[in-house]
């Protein structure tokens, strides 16, 4: 699917509505997300009939994505926890190159609890000085996931990549088994000419019953 601009990211959170009206009742129990995904997924076969999840289900996807978005807006880690894989957890990419035996990588539970962590982890080394990013998970969240409020990104790519610069895209061959939606800023301040455009790759794998998130990738022009 090419990626469009502001029908398609409308289109995508009018679904988060449905989901986040499904995962608060759920996201309590150790299958939240199994609920709240499968029921994403269900939602295009009739009432009561039984469906099998498909990855090819790209609304599934979307919607998925959706609710992940809003509950990073919200601060709802609660929420976030619930999609998170359960085996795999969520890996942090930092800039656009992901390195799966680097970056940091957390479970659903340190999710559930980040809040509370005040570790400072080292995320990698930032662009052009070369300094360690080394911040709380709070704050690398903060202030390299959710820098922008993606919810309202005017350009989504859907198994595309919006917007590249120099740095190696390396998504699919990391998430070889996996799909993922690109919600992208072409530019903040005209200014800058879309220097400053920014984006947030999420990644999901495909499960029995429904998306589960592994990867959350921040890209943005590097030198």
């Amino acid at each position: 699917m090419k990626r469009a601009a502001v029908p398609l990211i409308l289109f995508l959170f009018g679904f988060a509505l449905g989901l986040m009206c499904l995962i608060p009742a759920l996201h309590r129990t150790p299958d939240g997300a199994d609920a709240a995904l499968a029921a994403s997924s269900s939602s295009q076969s009739g009432e009561g009939e039984e469906s099998a999840f498909s990855s090819k289900d790209t609304a599934a996807l979307l919607r998925a994505a959706a609710g992940v978005a809003q509950a990073l807006k919200d601060g709802d880690y609660e929420t976030l926890a619930a999609c998170v894989h359960p085996e795999r957890g969520v890996t942090f990419t930092p800039y656009s190159t992901v390195d799966l035996t680097a970056n940091q990588c957390f479970t659903a539970d340190q999710i559930r609890e980040l809040e509370e962590d005040e570790q400072r982890y080292v995320w990698g080394y930032t662009d052009g000085r070369g300094e360690p990013i080394q911040m709380t998970i709070l704050q690398f969240i903060q202030e390299y996931i959710f820098s922008v409020d993606y919810t309202q990104a005017p350009s989504v790519g859907v198994d595309e990549i919006v917007m590249s610069g120099n740095s190696l895209e390396n998504l699919q061959e990391a998430y070889p088994d996996c799909r993922f939606v690109d919600l992208c800023y072409p530019g903040l301040d005209p200014a800058y000419e879309g220097l400053d455009w920014c984006s947030l790759k999420m990644v999901f794998a495909p499960t029995q019953s429904g998306w589960y998130l592994v990867g959350l990738i921040h890209s943005q022009w590097t030198i």
